[in-house]
């Protein structure tokens, strides 16, 4: 999915001395933005204050929406370079095309994760017909300099780990929980787990102590460490860590975002992450004017003009404590 902000600001993200070490609850409010003609989505990351979680570096969480009657997601072709998207459903399908020659059908607890490497682009859509609610979150992974420049490749993985609890089944996304550790290539320490809780769940879920955590409540009720995390939000805990106490006076969907703290620093605007202003600028340029990104095939629509660049140089960012 696309940062689609016509108004992208630079961001300067990462870096160890604006992690949190010890355990806290950090309820962020998240940012609403339109994205296409029937799909809003909240932003949780990067989020005034909070820019990452380990190597999370974006989530947005969208739905459930009534598409029945709408085209439901239209993403048109746009590029991505220093990361990789993660998309996962709870309702819905997602039509996912790429420069690759990829389409995949991505659906509810299947992992779409598209490593953009040096230089990719997509595109994703609501397929035709579709199904009459969509909900979901999309979720970048910032790629550590050794890595930032590898080939573009996409994987869709349907048969993910679990780990199951009284009250609770932990879908292992990306990473390791547990024990169970994703098929899908990850590049940092990290971990991402879809949480299913059960009404009257009371649950106790292993950490490493050396992550940070955050948790994204995708729909329910249920209380994260005694917090209260309404869906559309987010919680985020610091690190330190060893266990995380799960509560659900409903059934309850979360997901669990970690991992070592990200040491290096980072650049971030529109779909791209870089190290400096000066790849962000070169990117654009060939994005708009180039062929270093490829061709999406098959998208009935233009692919996305780049937004204008800020003005004003890059300024490093406070610390958030």
């Amino acid at each position: 999915m696309s940062n689609l902000d016509r108004q992208a600001t630079l961001s300067v993200c990462g870096g160890r001395g604006f992690v949190v070490a010890e355990p806290v609850r950090e309820l962020l409010t998240p940012r609403h933005v339109r994205l296409g003609e029937s799909t809003e989505v909240r932003r949780l990351l990067p989020n005034l204050g909070r820019r990452m979680v380990g190597a999370w570096a974006f989530v947005d969480h969208y739905g459930p929406d009534d598409i029945a009657d709408e085209p439901g997601m239209q993403v048109p072709p746009h590029p991505h370079m220093g990361l990789q998207t993660v998309s996962w459903l709870h309702e819905g399908e997602v039509l996912h095309r790429d420069s690759l020659g990829s389409l995949e059908t991505i659906r509810p607890r299947e992992l779409g994760l598209m490593t953009s490497g040096r230089a990719i682009s997509h595109s994703e859509e609501s397929p035709r017909p579709h199904a009459s609610l969509l909900h979901g979150a999309q979720l970048w992974v910032a790629l550590p300099d050794a890595h930032r420049a590898v080939e573009p490749h996409f994987q869709h993985h349907t048969d993910l780990p679990t780990v199951t609890a009284p009250g609770l089944s932990a879908t292992v996304i990306l990473g390791t929980l547990d024990g169970a550790t994703s098929p899908g290539t990850a590049y940092t320490p990290i971990v991402g787990a879809d949480l299913a809780l059960s009404r009257g769940a009371d649950a106790r879920l292993p950490l490493d102590p050396d992550f940070e955590y955050a948790v994204l409540s995708m729909s329910g009720e249920a209380e994260v460490d005694g917090v209260p995390v309404l869906p559309g939000s987010m919680l985020y805990l610091g690190c330190g860590r060893t266990e995380l106490p799960l509560r659900a006076e409903s059934d309850a969907g979360l997901m669990l975002l970690g991992g070592e703290p990200f040491e290096e620093e980072i650049v971030m605007w529109w779909n791209f992450v870089g190290r400096t202003q000066d790849d962000i600028t070169q990117a654009r340029e060939d994005w708009m004017n180039g062929d270093r990104f490829g061709a999406v095939r098959g998208y009935d629509g233009a692919p996305l003009p780049a937004p204008a660049l800020p003005p004003v140089p890059l300024k490093p960012r406070g610390r958030v404590r």
